[in-house]
């Protein structure tokens, strides 16, 4: 039999949240259904990562980003990454990440991990955006305040 806080179980009782809207929006995120997403009963820890558009890269002024991304795949991506962290932590990840021209301060990927310890759900939400920059065909152009522009790479997680 299944415990309470068995992943298995949870993911059965949280499964209609497969059925939500879009990992990837063109407008702006909403925070609290993605928090409402995974809250649940059991869980004693609900943590929220929100990335932001910063002002400053590389030596260059910032004027904003445009996210571009293959809609088909990136779903699948941000779907088996949000199932694999269910198995590996047992915490409920959602993930969503806008696409279109962003400006300095908007808010562009939300992740949203809930878990019945914060431990769990703290690595879960690491781990989401690690393997979201890794994985999904989500690329981002910055473009520059001098009128510039450039495709970026994402660096490594510091």
């Amino acid at each position: 039999m299944a415990e309470p806080g068995d992943p298995d179980r949870r993911a059965s009782r949280l499964g209609h949240l497969e059925l939500q809207a879009s990992r990837l929006v063109d407008g702006p995120l909403d925070v609290a259904a993605l928090v409402q997403a995974v809250a649940a009963p059991g869980h004693g820890a609900v943590v929220v990562f929100s990335g932001t558009v910063r002002d400053a890269h590389a030596g260059h002024a910032v004027r904003g980003i445009h996210y571009s991304g293959y809609r088909p795949m990136a779903e699948r991506v941000l779907a088996a990454i949000e199932a694999d962290l269910l198995r590996e932590h047992g915490a409920v990840v959602r993930i969503a990440h806008r696409l279109g021209e962003l400006a300095v301060g908007e808010v562009s990927v939300v992740i949203a991990a809930g878990a019945p310890h914060r431990a769990a759900a703290y690595e879960a939400s690491r781990r989401a955006l690690e393997r979201l920059k890794a994985e999904a065909p989500i690329w981002k152009r910055e473009l520059y305040a001098d009128g510039g522009e450039a495709w970026r790479e994402e660096e490594a997680l510091r």
